[in-house]
């Protein structure tokens, strides 16, 4: 089963940036859509971005215009970039399939703060 596996989160004040990366145990990322999710304290999880095999992106309202996800073949790696990042944005952030329903595993995910 497809393991994923998040790193780059951190502490982050309010307007600064931060880029998260995404692996996966198998060379998979780039033969299907892969999605940025994130759970924010006491919420449910949400979408974020995705990136779909053929390079499309798509991005949910709140983060439009300032997060950018992107996808390194070579390196078997999705990206998001996160700029202006605010403080409604802090949460754990995961990569997964697009289609949940898919078979894998969820990482741990990568915890972003931006304090208030």
């Amino acid at each position: 089963q497809v393991q994923f596996v998040e790193s780059g989160g951190g502490l982050v004040q309010a307007g600064g940036s931060l880029r998260l990366a995404c692996a996966a145990s198998e060379n998979i990322l780039s033969e299907n859509d892969i999605a940025w999710y994130r759970q924010p304290p006491g919420k449910q999880r949400e979408l974020v971005a995705a990136i779909s095999r053929g390079g499309t992106t798509n991005y949910e309202h709140f983060v439009q215009g300032r997060f950018i996800v992107s996808r390194d073949n070579a390196e078997n790696t999705v990206y998001l970039q996160m700029n202006s990042l605010k403080p409604e944005d802090t949460a754990v952030y995961y990569c997964y399939f697009l289609q949940i329903s898919r078979q894998g595993s969820w990482g741990q995910g990568t915890q972003v703060t931006v304090p208030s």
